[in-house]
Order: C-alpha cells, then sequence, then structure tokens
C-alpha cells in the first residue's frame, strides 16, 4: 500500500536521472549505512502535555536536506563498527536480528546514533557503568573531546575508553529503516531510533550544520508542515505523524519493540503534467 494520493513531487531537477532510471538506463548508486536519533522529553512545565521533538533546521549550505526540518543524525564511519566499543545493552548480534544485518553492521548503526547525536547536541548515552548515565557533557573538557569526535580525531570506541565509559544501547529503541530512493545521486540506507533525552543533560546546537533548533510538540511539528510554515523530508514528517498519538517519551519507546524495520524506499510515478510524483510505502 501506497502513501495517500497525491504523494510528494520529485524536484525538477531530478527529471534527467528519473527518466534514465525509469528506462533502465540508470545504475542506482549504493546505499551508505546511516543512522537518525529521534530525541524525545517530557514538557518541562506541562507535565500533561505530549512530549515534545528535538528537530534541527539543517543549515542552507548542506548537500543533503538543506533547510528542511531534520532529526539529529549521519552517515556511519567505518571506525563505528569497531568491537572493543565497552557495550550494555542488546547485542550486536540482537541488533543485527532487528534490523536484518550483520551484527558488524549493526553495531556501526548504533554506535553512529551515538556517536552523531553527541557530535550535534551534546547528548550522550553512555555512563560509568551499565545502569548509569553522565549527567552533563557541558564543560570545556567535553566540548574538547566532542569536537575531537567531529573532527575524527577521536572515535567513539577511543572517547569512551578514555573516560571509562559504557555505551548504554538498550536506552535507544529502533523505530524505522529509510532508503533514498534508487535514482538520486546521494543515496543512504538510514536507520531511525528512538531515546529520551538523559536526565540531566541538554541538547544544544553545537555542530554548527544547524541554522536553528527546536523542541517542539509531534503534532505542532506536522501542523507546522501542513501549513508551509517549515519544510521537511518524507521520513522526518511521517516519523513525527506516527509519534503524534504517544502521551509520553516512555510509551513511544515502548512502541518501538513491536515496529517493522523492513526498508521504505519510494518508487516513481509520471504525472500528467509531466513531472512524477515519488510514492512512498505505508510504515
Amino acid at each position: 500500500m501506497t502513501v495517500g494520493s497525491p504523494g510528494f513531487p520529485a524536484l525538477p531537477e531530478w527529471s534527467e536521472r528519473i527518466e534514465a532510471y525509469l528506462d533502465g538506463r540508470l545504475t542506482p548508486e549504493p546505499a551508505r549505512l546511516a543512522a537518525t536519533v529521534v530525541l524525545l522529553r517530557e514538557p518541562e512545565y506541562d507535565a500533561s502535555s505530549a512530549p515534545e521533538v528535538y528537530l534541527l533546521k539543517r543549515a542552507t549550505t548542506m548537500s543533503f536536506a538543506g533547510g528542511r526540518y531534520a532529526f539529529p543524525g549521519g552517515r556511519v564511519d567505518p571506525r563505528d563498527s569497531d568491537a572493543s566499543v565497552a557495550w550494555a545493552g542488546p547485542s550486536a548480534e540482537e541488533w543485527g536480528e532487528r534490523f536484518g544485518c550483520s551484527a558488524a553492521e549493526a553495531r556501526a548503526l548504533v554506535c553512529a546514533a551515538v556517536r552523531e547525536m553527541f557530535e550535534e547536541t551534546g547528548v550522550l548515552f553512555a555512563g560509568t557503568s551499565p545502569t548509569s548515565v553522565v549527567e552533563s557533557t557541558a564543560d570545556d573538557a567535553w566540548e574538547a573531546d566532542r569536537r575531537a569526535l567531529e573532527t575524527r580525531e577521536l572515535s567513539l570506541t577511543e572517547l569512551l575508553t578514555r573516560r571509562s565509559l559504557v555505551l548504554r544501547t538498550d536506552l535507544l529503541g529502533a523505530w524505522s529503516r529509510w532508503v533514498t530512493p534508487e535514482f538520486e545521486p546521494r543515496r543512504y540506507d538510514t536507520a531511525f531510533f528512538i531515546a529520551a533525552l538523559p536526565p540531566g543533560q541538554h541538547a544544544r546546537d553545537v555542530s554548527g550544520e544547524a541554522d536553528t533548533t527546536v523542541w517542539i510538540p509531534a503534532a505542532q511539528a506536522v501542523a507546522d508542515h501542513a501549513a508551509g510554515r517549515v519544510a521537511m523530508l518524507p521520513p522526518t514528517i511521517t516519523t513525527l505523524r506516527q509519534l503524534t498519538p504517544y502521551p509520553s517519551a516512555a510509551t513511544a519507546i515502548a512502541a518501538a519493540a513491536d515496529r517493522s524495520l523492513t526498508a521504505i524506499i519510494a518508487d516513481v510515478e509520471r504525472r500528467a503534467d509531466g513531472g512524477y510524483w515519488l510514492v512512498w510505502p505505508s510504515s
């Protein structure tokens, strides 16, 4: 089944590649593994309100999704699959079964999610024991480590080892998996994780990749998108719509355990006016 008509209009600059793809003249580029995290928190001043979602508006200079609101995330780094990382929670093999991939790929996806979250927001899912989590990463020493991770001077494993920390993979839930359409020149196979903001930590714009950031209820973000006030790619707006029924971060994260992780990838249909629709499977 597909999403409701009319679908998502393809950008005009894609026309040549779409025609080549539909005619069988285009060999799809391989999709690179990537991970993103849907970060939730309970409202600070109204406990009866729906949980808030952390969104960043990607800088217009960014080559991918520039100017659009998105969740923190990015592509997998080769060092994300390091098996020596201190690990708490479901094993890499269990994550692999969940995502339908190898243990090494699953480890890389989980580590990429944690690493990208720390790089882009300063939020770190790690603690001094399998049941603890760091309370703050806002001082100068933490910022130096974050920058070293961002510039690849440090790997995630090296950072955690230096600080005697354990990766808390149990704080993540697997929400969905989206793959960039086959005609696009830059393609990603992205694992979407969901998590709650750890107590004592604060998400902040530290990466330089965003024009602005916001905590907002999912329903409000959906309404803003429908009104044309914000732009989002289909995976983002679809995920926000999926989150609107949940009354708390805990209920949304608990629901992740039962979600299908079948890869979601768009098909292409010609429009009557000569353009194209991207039609996404329901998720």
